[in-house]
């Protein structure tokens, strides 16, 4: 779309939203009888503390470009959901920020029910500061993940750097911790106003020496995608090639994906289908 064909659309689509919602629905009382479905011109503007006339202007498809501060008024007023706010960027022109505020992660059982499909392939989702959100059994048995690590439970980067099992089952350990700090650097600098990383970031400092070594470095970020070696205690030596899909609903969130050679793929089928040896000496 060009500009003006873009703006129009960004009218069309404010619109469309402002008439799906009841005052009920944003908290203002029903007052009179109305004629048309949905929220007032001004009743949207008010709830973004934007102009009447400048609101107008937006759906109007006048030639003016709105903030990130007023989309993100926009998206709130409008009760969007992450597609719908990041069409809304796009529609006016700007790169999608991340969450002015922190937003608990979650993912609906369709994406659980892909990680789970995936099997024998170790799967699992992180969120924007590199949380384990979701994973398969796959995962779990080659990355202990659901064995909680205070005091940043489920994080990848802090077992990483402070669990020794975790050391002793990466290849290359020192080159991965490397380019892990340069591509996390980037993921903290979208939310620099989250005190969560700040905390994780200290955390891991006073933890590990060689975390603060290198996050003082500011390594040019690399990529994590590629072919991955894994030491397993029960399993041996697993070899993976590795990929990155980023779920388009919400850009902080991806899911990674080990996929096993067939020397690895035959060891993760029998291993599963027999079960841990872990749990059986627990059992």
């Amino acid at each position: 779309m060009n500009d003006r064909e873009r703006r129009s659309a960004l009218g069309d689509f404010l619109r469309k939203q402002r008439s799906s919602l009841s005052p009920e629905d944003v908290g203002l009382p029903t007052g009179s009888r109305r004629r048309t479905a949905g929220l007032r011109r001004e009743e949207v503007a008010q709830l973004s503390n934007i102009g009447t006339s400048w609101y107008m202007w937006l759906e109007q498809g006048r030639d003016i470009r709105p903030s990130v501060q007023v989309l993100e008024s926009l998206a709130a007023a409008l009760k969007l959901n992450p597609n719908e706010r990041r069409h809304l960027f796009f529609l006016a022109g700007e790169s999608l920020p991340p969450y002015l505020s922190p937003h608990k992660e979650s993912i609906g059982s369709a994406f659980q029910r892909m990680l789970d499909d995936l099997t024998p392939n170790p799967a699992y989702i992180l969120g924007r500061r590199w949380d384990f959100v979701a994973w398969n059994d796959a995962a779990n048995e080659v990355f202990s993940i659901s064995s909680a690590a205070p005091p940043h439970e489920f994080n990848l980067i802090w077992r990483f750097f402070t669990d020794p099992a975790w050391k002793e089952r990466f290849k290359n350990f020192d080159q991965k911790a490397t380019g892990m700090i340069a591509e996390f650097h980037t993921a903290s600098a979208r939310y620099v106003e989250d005190s969560s990383f700040a905390e994780l970031i200290e955390d891991l400092k006073r933890i590990n020496p060689e975390f603060d070594r290198l996050w003082l470095q500011h390594e040019t970020p690399g990529s994590l995608e590629g072919f991955k070696e894994v030491e397993h205690p029960y399993m041996g030596h697993l070899e993976f090639d590795h990929i990155t899909l980023q779920i388009p609903n919400d850009p902080d969130m991806r899911v990674m994906i080990y996929m096993p050679l067939p020397a690895t793929r035959s060891k993760l089928e029998k291993y599963l289908a027999k079960g841990s040896p872990a749990k059986e000496s627990k059992g």
